[in-house]
């Protein structure tokens, strides 16, 4: 499993909002777990977490929480193929959809 967390200067609500939209997900996902376009297995908005599994052995999990001055602490396990590779570079596409839902919004 590839781990990685950042913050975001964004509302903990619309960082875990962008990250489940599945017109947003293609954005930040890495290609094995957007390839057949399904939103997360498992959505937990109270926790605000959500879990992605695709065939084969890649999953998602991520986890936001409040962070200081109302922005967000966000935490991504990624497993599968090259999540080492892929995880920062997740996040920091998420950032990306992040800023430009806030942007469109």
């Amino acid at each position: 499993m590839a781990s990685a967390e950042r913050g975001m200067s964004a509302p903990p609500e619309v960082v875990f909002n962008t990250a489940i939209d599945p017109d947003r997900m293609s954005a930040w996902l890495p290609e094995p777990l957007r390839a057949d376009g399904r939103p997360a297995t498992d959505i937990r908005p109270a926790e605000l977490t959500a879990r992605w599994r695709a065939s084969g052995d890649w999953t998602a999990e991520i986890r936001v929480d409040p962070a200081d001055a109302g922005g967000a602490w966000i935490r991504l396990d990624l497993t599968g193929g090259t999540a080492d590779r892929l995880v920062d570079e997740a996040l920091e596409d998420l950032a990306q959809a992040v800023a430009d839902n806030l942007q469109a919004g």
